[in-house]
């Protein structure tokens, strides 16, 4: 088999299902079982408004990911960002998950996650200079938060 490997910056959807399925795949055979479920925490602006912010992430193999987490300036500073993070938090616990990761830039939210009992274990300079990715990780094994799983109006 002749294999040829190319580069590119164009995001492809078909390519990123192949590799997924076959990491997946992989993974399912290794361990005996599929799992990994979506987790999103989704602000919307009133009851049947759109999605203004939010949290996406994902849980696979007693692991919580948290991939983005964004909230719009007028809502910042009304807890709505401790809410979130408490109600993704306990799903993961109630998924099994031993514990989480995200990572953040220096610029963004490091401290904010600290003060939620993140804690920061690898940072990797990045653009522009004088910043970083920080790396945390938050041990689940401690009770609940307690925010109840349902809609949250504050």
């Amino acid at each position: 088999m002749g294999l040829v490997l190319s580069l590119s910056n164009i995001a492809d959807p078909d390519a990123e299902a192949i590799i997924g399925d076959g990491l997946n795949a992989y993974n399912d055979a290794i361990v005996g079982y599929a799992d990994r479920t979506p987790l999103n925490v989704l602000v919307c602006d009133g009851t049947d408004g759109p999605v203004i912010g939010g949290i996406s992430g994902r849980t696979s193999l007693g692991l919580l990911f948290i991939d983005l987490v964004y909230l719009p300036d007028a809502a910042r500073g009304q807890d709505i960002g401790t809410w979130m993070m408490a109600m993704v938090e306990d799903e993961a616990r109630r998924r099994g998950c031993r514990s989480g990761v995200l990572y953040t830039i220096s610029f963004q939210a490091p401290g904010f996650y600290q003060r939620l009992g993140w804690t920061v274990f690898g940072e990797v300079p990045c653009d522009p200079p004088g910043t970083s990715r920080v790396f945390l990780r938050k041990d689940f094994a401690g009770p609940a938060s307690g925010v109840d799983m349902g809609n949250i109006v504050p």
